[in-house]
Protein backbone atom coordinates (compact mmCIF):
# COMPACT_ATOMS: atom_id res chain seq x y z
CA UNK A 1 0.00 0.00 0.00
CA UNK A 2 1.17 3.21 -1.08
CA UNK A 3 0.57 7.04 0.14
CA UNK A 4 -1.42 7.96 -3.66
CA UNK A 5 -3.52 4.64 -3.71
CA UNK A 6 -4.57 5.04 0.24
CA UNK A 7 -5.33 8.72 0.05
CA UNK A 8 -7.02 8.03 -3.63
CA UNK A 9 -9.15 5.52 -2.17
CA UNK A 10 -10.49 7.92 1.26
CA UNK A 11 -10.50 10.87 -1.63
CA UNK A 12 -14.61 10.52 -1.24
CA UNK A 13 -16.59 11.62 1.91
CA UNK A 14 -18.95 8.10 2.44
CA UNK A 15 -15.60 5.76 1.81
CA UNK A 16 -13.77 8.44 4.21
CA UNK A 17 -15.90 7.90 6.70
CA UNK A 18 -16.93 4.07 6.49
CA UNK A 19 -12.69 3.65 7.55
CA UNK A 20 -13.20 5.60 10.31
CA UNK A 21 -16.29 4.38 11.85
CA UNK A 22 -15.08 0.98 11.15
CA UNK A 23 -11.12 1.81 12.38
CA UNK A 24 -13.49 2.93 15.88
CA UNK A 25 -16.13 0.46 15.90
CA UNK A 26 -14.14 -2.56 15.03
CA UNK A 27 -16.67 -4.69 12.75
CA UNK A 28 -19.85 -3.36 11.16
CA UNK A 29 -22.69 -4.74 9.38
CA UNK A 30 -23.23 -3.01 5.83
CA UNK A 31 -26.89 -1.93 7.48
CA UNK A 32 -25.29 -0.51 10.58
CA UNK A 33 -23.12 1.34 7.87
CA UNK A 34 -26.11 2.20 6.14
CA UNK A 35 -27.65 3.70 9.30
CA UNK A 36 -24.39 5.33 10.28
CA UNK A 37 -24.07 7.43 7.42
CA UNK A 38 -27.46 8.41 6.55
CA UNK A 39 -26.93 6.98 2.84
CA UNK A 40 -28.57 4.45 0.96
CA UNK A 41 -27.72 0.45 0.78
CA UNK A 42 -26.89 0.81 -3.13
CA UNK A 43 -24.93 3.91 -2.32
CA UNK A 44 -22.86 2.39 0.88
CA UNK A 45 -22.65 -0.77 -0.64
CA UNK A 46 -20.86 0.25 -4.15
CA UNK A 47 -18.22 2.48 -2.09
CA UNK A 48 -17.64 -0.60 0.16
CA UNK A 49 -17.01 -2.30 -2.35
CA UNK A 50 -14.61 -0.01 -3.71
CA UNK A 51 -12.68 -0.13 -0.38
CA UNK A 52 -12.12 -4.06 -0.87
CA UNK A 53 -11.05 -3.64 -3.92
CA UNK A 54 -8.25 -0.97 -2.49
CA UNK A 55 -7.51 -3.66 -0.31
CA UNK A 56 -8.74 -1.23 2.48
CA UNK A 57 -11.57 -3.39 3.97
CA UNK A 58 -11.93 -6.77 4.81
CA UNK A 59 -15.65 -8.40 4.60
CA UNK A 60 -17.36 -12.19 6.07
CA UNK A 61 -21.15 -12.87 5.64
CA UNK A 62 -22.64 -14.68 8.14
CA UNK A 63 -26.32 -15.45 7.32
CA UNK A 64 -27.67 -12.42 5.49
CA UNK A 65 -25.71 -10.16 6.87
CA UNK A 66 -22.27 -8.98 5.34
CA UNK A 67 -20.15 -7.53 8.07
CA UNK A 68 -17.09 -5.47 7.00
CA UNK A 69 -13.66 -4.61 8.92
CA UNK A 70 -10.06 -3.13 8.21
CA UNK A 71 -7.99 -5.55 6.13
CA UNK A 72 -6.04 -7.00 8.76
CA UNK A 73 -2.47 -6.61 6.29
CA UNK A 74 -3.19 -2.57 6.30
CA UNK A 75 0.60 -1.08 6.59
CA UNK A 76 1.19 0.63 10.48
CA UNK A 77 1.44 4.25 8.84
CA UNK A 78 -2.24 3.87 7.98
CA UNK A 79 -3.76 3.06 11.09
CA UNK A 80 -2.00 6.13 12.31
CA UNK A 81 -3.11 8.50 10.04
CA UNK A 82 -6.99 6.67 10.29
CA UNK A 83 -6.49 7.09 14.01
CA UNK A 84 -5.46 10.96 13.37
CA UNK A 85 -8.63 11.22 10.91
CA UNK A 86 -10.79 10.04 13.61
CA UNK A 87 -9.67 12.43 16.21
CA UNK A 88 -9.68 15.53 13.45
CA UNK A 89 -13.26 14.38 12.45
CA UNK A 90 -14.79 13.46 16.91
CA UNK A 91 -17.87 15.45 16.05
CA UNK A 92 -18.77 14.23 13.05
CA UNK A 93 -18.06 10.62 14.37
CA UNK A 94 -20.09 11.25 17.79
CA UNK A 95 -23.30 12.15 15.61
CA UNK A 96 -22.74 8.74 13.68
CA UNK A 97 -22.41 6.51 16.85
CA UNK A 98 -25.47 7.91 18.20
CA UNK A 99 -27.24 7.17 14.95
CA UNK A 100 -26.14 3.83 14.97
CA UNK A 101 -26.85 3.52 19.26
CA UNK A 102 -30.60 4.51 18.20
CA UNK A 103 -31.10 2.11 14.94
CA UNK A 104 -32.79 -0.88 15.75
CA UNK A 105 -33.29 -3.96 14.44
CA UNK A 106 -29.74 -3.87 13.20
CA UNK A 107 -27.37 -6.83 14.00
CA UNK A 108 -25.34 -4.66 16.09
CA UNK A 109 -28.09 -3.38 18.02
CA UNK A 110 -30.22 -4.70 20.98
CA UNK A 111 -34.07 -4.69 18.62
CA UNK A 112 -31.42 -7.61 16.59
CA UNK A 113 -33.84 -9.47 13.90
CA UNK A 114 -35.93 -6.74 12.90
CA UNK A 115 -34.82 -4.92 10.13
CA UNK A 116 -33.50 -7.01 6.87
CA UNK A 117 -29.36 -6.53 6.03
CA UNK A 118 -27.96 -7.35 2.86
Amino acid sequence: MNAHRFFHCLGEPTRLYAMLLLHDRGELCVCELVAALEQSQPKVSRHLAQLRHCELLADERRGQWVYYRLHPGLPAWTLAVLEQAVEAESAALAAMRQRLGCAKGLPGSSGRGALACG
